[in-house]
């Protein structure tokens, strides 16, 4: 075998949970686990992205989808079976200690007032090519001793602990939309990363590399991939669903500020942002007194083909005081 390469066994070793060593990895899983979501649930909370990528880097949830993936590829259905479980179970723990945190915070965790909670609701087609990617390069440094050291990037790169405690805070807080949001983007963060993670390990042909199993026929991998597949269509239903409806709202988020600019410039004011929350969109606009009227912007909008009932506009004048005179 090239020296470029793990053995299976060596990869086995990296992603399984059997052994003599078995109890010493659950342990540790369990309370990176632990505290991987409780870091991440107060980075939302407080707003801090640098608090949630360290929540990336100790997040274990990595490992037992890769040893999904690994184990597909071998046929080992026991360890499939296995790593499925710590998968399902540790994403239940990290929603679970999202909600508990949730409970403890005073003011609800929603996208409207936290972007880390907004980024993580909404996943597009985007999210779905980033775990692609993200699934070939864990996959390929498993397989490849050389580059294994990229691994702690991969971690970070793909969002499995964040999302799962978002579900949490946004579902304590009373909304089962974001709350299925944050879980359609979990979702497809694991799926993406096994479906590709287990093209690119029969491509470097780790299937026929196996030796834990002389007496055990191999399982084919038609089944698993289908099935993947299959899997990848239902989400990219959504995924695709929801880039739309970003796209739209950006088009029209765009239409409204290029009327409310013509419009403000006319009377003095300045627009200072225009932005969404859900189907209202609000405009922020700031400028000495007197305070305008807006009968000349509903004009405008009407005129552009935008229903002024969409439309919040936030006036806030501005006072100058000049303390020496």
């Amino acid at each position: 075998m090239d020296d470029r390469f793990n053995t299976a066994e060596l990869m086995r070793d990296s992603v399984f949970f059997d052994g003599p060593h078995a109890s010493r990895r659950y342990s540790r899983f369990w309370l990176l686990l632990i505290l991987a979501s409780v870091i991440a649930s107060a980075g939302v909370v407080a707003d801090s992205t640098a608090t949630v990528i360290g929540a990336m880097i100790v997040a274990p949830l990595m490992t037992p989808i890769m040893g999904t993936m690994l184990a597909t590829v071998l046929g080992d259905r026991a360890n499939l079976i296995r790593s499925l479980l710590l998968v399902v179970g540790g994403a239940a723990t990290a929603v679970a200690i999202g909600y508990l945190v949730g409970v403890l915070v005073v003011p609800d965790v929603l996208a409207d007032t936290n972007p880390q909670v907004a980024g993580r609701v909404t996943p597009g087609l985007i999210d779905l090519l980033a775990a692609l990617g993200t699934g070939v390069v864990g996959s390929v440094a498993l397989v490849r001793r050389d580059i294994s050291d990229t691994l702690p990037g991969v971690a970070i790169a793909i969002s499995l602990v964040p999302p799962l405690t978002v579900a949490g805070l946004t579902l304590e807080s009373g909304s089962v939309s974001q709350f299925l949001g944050a879980l359609l983007l979990f979702t497809t963060n694991v799926v993406a990363i096994i479906g590709t993670g287990i093209v690119v390990m029969s491509f470097y042909g780790v299937n026929r590399l196996t030796q834990f199993d002389k007496t055990a026929e191999k399982r084919k991998l038609g089944r698993p991939i289908a099935l993947l597949l299959v899997m990848l269509l239902i989400i990219g239903a959504p995924l695709s669903l929801t880039s739309a409806s970003v796209a739209a709202r950006a088009v029209v988020e765009g239409a409204v500020h290029s009327v409310a600019d013509e419009w403000s410039r006319s009377v003095g004011w300045r627009i200072t942002d225009v932005s969404s929350q859900g189907s209202e969109i609000i405009v922020r606009a700031e400028g000495p007194l007197p305070v305008p009227g807006t009968d000349e912007l509903k004009t405008l909008l009407i005129a552009k083909g935008i229903s002024p009932d969409l439309i919040t506009v936030n006036l806030i004048p501005i006072y100058t005081v000049e303390l020496d005179k």
